[in-house]
């Protein structure tokens, strides 16, 4: 082996990479990009969590304990619920994943230096969510007894007790598998679909059979249509596969309607479809095509709330995760899976997978105009 040759063999390979425009956009970018946006976006302390509270005291006792978890910056009060009735319609839709219960006679139990109860309602489908709810919960609590028996002891007067009770609810157990299976099901549809159809156009290039499709009769969403069609019943075998499998392997709980999943995954898997193939629009060789396809799941799994609480993400990177399809995904099945959802409660989540799909297949249709280049 002679080094000389080896050098231009060398050089040859340097100049046909900086011919690929693309390539060194991803080989420099990119990195850049997710050291930057992980690095911000990815925290495990999990604050600012949705939380109603159930008031059936409406005293200045109840407000103030309301206002005291608040302040914190681990409970963001999104509202006032009536029932309990209402506090289930709240955690199904993932409005609130934390509900403060203030039942009657709190604040006149306080005064009078008798044993006041609460209790603290989790969503227990994100364990990630629960230490952190329950901790500063009793934290809080524990604060304000301590006021109250000391003013208490002061004036001269029988000292409070607060007792606050937790309950956890669609995952007692806090297991993580409940919580992860039905997301690898969004996670592993959205490496296959996506990786399916980013390489349909450029394989059709390559192979030399693009010329045939820009001279057929066929208009440019019509083609887009035609490509994602096939691969969404491969999406649909592989949900059904990974729920089969997972649910009974791992314990998983089925709690809502599987017929109202497997309508509304359409949605996402025609998404991720439409998305592989504006990328196949975009690469110019198959291995850039799948270049893409990973680095668009890395911000899937780590912004969408799969693996990092939602609630724990700067407000920059929550805006940003709004526009993954994987992000609703998951509030639809760990909602119909783990808390047997209904389409009125996963109306946010539906209209926003439509919003996505729809905006893809344009941007796709667009994008491919029936020529060559």
């Amino acid at each position: 082996m002679r080094l000389s040759r080896v050098l231009v063999v060398a050089w040859k390979e340097l100049i046909q990479l900086r011919r690929d425009r693309l390539t060194i956009g991803m080989m420099i970018v990119l990195p850049l990009m997710q050291l930057l946006l992980f690095g911000y976006a990815i925290d495990t302390d999990v604050r600012h969590m949705p939380t109603i509270v159930y008031d059936g005291d409406g005293t200045t006792a109840s407000r103030d304990l309301a206002r005291r978890l608040e302040v914190t910056g681990y409970y963001d009060i999104e509202g006032r619920v009536r029932g309990y009735d209402e506090v289930e319609t709240a955690f199904r839709s993932a409005r609130a994943s934390v509900a403060l219960v203030i039942p009657a006679r709190f604040g006149v139990d306080l005064a009078r230096g008798r044993a006041a109860h609460l209790q603290l309602l989790v969503d227990g489908s994100d364990p990630q969510t629960v230490a952190s709810a329950t901790n500063t919960a009793a934290s809080a609590v524990a604060a304000l007894a301590a006021e109250r028996a000391g003013a208490a002891r002061a004036a001269g007067a029988p000292a409070p007790t607060i007792d606050l009770a937790t309950s956890i609810l669609y995952n007692p157990d806090l297991r993580t598998a409940v919580y992860i299976v039905p997301g690898l099901v969004g996670v592993i549809l959205t490496l296959t679909m996506v990786m399916f159809t980013s390489m349909a156009i450029v394989r059709e290039r390559e192979r030399g059979t693009l010329e045939q499709l820009i001279v057929s009769p066929v208009r440019s969403v019509e083609l887009v249509v035609g490509k994602i069609s096939p691969y969404v019943g491969i999406g649909y075998v592989q949900m059904t596969l990974i729920l089969l499998v997972g649910a009974p392997l791992f314990e998983v709980p089925v709690s809502g309607s599987l017929p109202l999943l497997y309508l509304l995954a359409s949605l996402f898997i025609a998404g991720n479809l439409a998305l592989g193939l504006f990328f196949s629009t975009v690469a110019r060789t198959q291995q850039q095509a799948m270049q893409m396809s990973f680095f668009f799941l890395l911000p899937n799994i780590l912004l969408s709330g799969f693996m990092f609480p939602f609630a724990a993400m700067p407000r920059f990177a929550q805006v940003l995760s709004t526009a993954l399809p994987l992000t609703h995904f998951l509030r639809v099945i760990r909602g119909v899976v783990l808390k047997g959802a209904g389409l009125a409660e996963l109306a946010p989540e539906v209209l926003a997978l439509a919003v996505i799909l729809a905006v893809l297949v344009l941007l796709t249709s667009l994008r491919f105009r029936k020529k060559l280049g």
